[in-house]
């Protein structure tokens, strides 16, 4: 009988050992959410501060495009976003600029992806700056996302001089026989249901003087 207590002491050490694991285990995960609760404040808290540094970034280069770009920002509680959607005859062109953490919360991640449709060049798509929730550098990001901006503008301009994106957008001046792009005509006539394109208003004047046009 000694033998079968000792047993059953045994056994029933076990199952507490098991259960005490199992406490032990939900204490710690609620610990683990309490405390991703109290970093994910910081992260918001964190972007409240850098509202400055990127605000203003996103505004002048809105302001630069135009009416070239759609932007569309969306905020939730894990995540801050810029969308750019470029209206060009060219290729689609998306810009995204995203500001989010790590699963546990404890760095900031900057994104920077652009998606560029058909791929005829080569380009940088795909850019991440982390920086930890406690030790935030300002002056660090702001520099980030002035250089991503700065590659996405050499990338967007090139695209526009590209000649495998501009091979179906190319006119020739029919005065001075130039064959240019139809985004870079300083002028155009409408003249026997078709359009004509011209490198300068001076070309133009000498179209319409060859066909009695007024200019």
């Amino acid at each position: 009988m000694a033998d079968l207590n000792s047993l059953l002491n045994r056994i029933d050490a076990e199952f507490s050992a098991a259960d005490k694991k199992i406490k032990d285990f939900q204490a710690q995960e609620v610990r683990e959410y309490h405390g991703r609760l109290e970093r994910l404040e910081t992260f918001q808290k964190v972007c409240d501060q850098l509202r400055d540094a990127w605000r203003p970034r996103l505004e002048a280069l809105s302001n630069k495009l135009g009416d070239k770009a759609e932007v569309i920002p969306v905020v939730t509680p894990t995540q801050r976003e810029a969308t750019f959607k470029f209206n060009s005859k060219l290729a689609e062109i998306i810009l995204r600029l995203t500001v989010t953490t790590d699963f546990e919360v404890r760095n900031l991640v900057l994104d920077y992806d652009l998606h560029i449709l058909p791929i005829l060049m080569k380009y940088e798509p795909h850019a991440r700056l982390e920086m930890p929730l406690d030790a935030i550098d300002a002056t660090v990001i702001g520099n980030w996302i002035d250089d991503r901006l700065i590659d996405f503008i050499k990338t967007y301009l090139a695209l526009h001089h590209n000649e495998f994106y501009l091979k179906d957008h190319m006119v020739v001046d029919p005065i001075c026989s130039t064959r240019f792009p139809k985004f870079a005509a300083a002028a155009t006539l409408d003249w026997e249901g078709k359009t004509f394109y011209f490198v300068s208003a001076e070309t133009r004047g000498e179209f319409a003087k060859k066909h009695g046009l007024s200019v």
